[in-house]
């Protein structure tokens, strides 16, 4: 089992797009491995390679029961979305928000020894595929949200206590303003 250390958001790797797989060798294998064992642990629904710091286009999803991988993954979506679902990321422990994704995705890839493979979801597996796509683009579910959405879960990341960034603070002016601001 080969654990690793999961990225939180802030870090860069997790806005860089991912580059394809081009080998399908002992080492991708180890890696969509570790990916596995990283995602059952936290645990989660779906883990992609660059929120362990890898920059390729892999992830793991564990849906209803389901165990699997995808590589270097290209997206047909349905144009109804579910706009109030709910999603969270491991790298944003503890925090999930509505998220607007298609009902239903048809994600085609590959596996580990670059046989091709096609998976179709409705719900919350369509929601996983998109979910772990868009980290291998760079995007991450956040980005997906209306403005006022957006700026909810932007304090509540501020406000977290795994959250590099600092809580605003408000000073009060100690010069005098005569009720007009600044």
């Amino acid at each position: 089992m080969a654990i690793q250390p999961i990225r939180l958001f802030g870090d860069p790797v997790l806005r860089t797009p991912a580059d394809p797989v081009t080998d399908f060798d002992k080492e991708l294998r180890k890696l969509v491995k570790d990916l596995t064992d990283t995602m059952m642990d936290a645990p989660g629904a779906g883990l992609a390679a660059p929120q362990i710091g890898v920059g390729l286009r892999v992830f793991t999803y564990y849906i209803d029961d389901e165990l699997g991988h995808l590589i270097n993954p290209d997206l047909d979506l349905s144009a109804d979305l579910d706009e109030e679902g709910e999603e969270g990321c491991l790298s944003f422990p503890g925090l999930t928000f509505p998220t607007p994704r298609a009902i239903r995705a048809v994600a085609k890839g590959f596996n580990m020894y670059g046989e091709p493979v096609t998976i179709e979801g409705s719900e919350l597996m369509a929601r996983c595929l998109q979910h772990e796509t868009d980290h291998l683009n760079g995007v991450l579910f956040i980005d997906r949200m209306d403005v006022k959405q957006r700026k909810l879960a932007m304090k509540a990341i501020r406000e977290a206590e795994w959250s590099g960034m600092s809580a605003p603070v408000v000073k009060v002016s100690p010069h005098a303003t005569q009720g007009r601001a600044i």
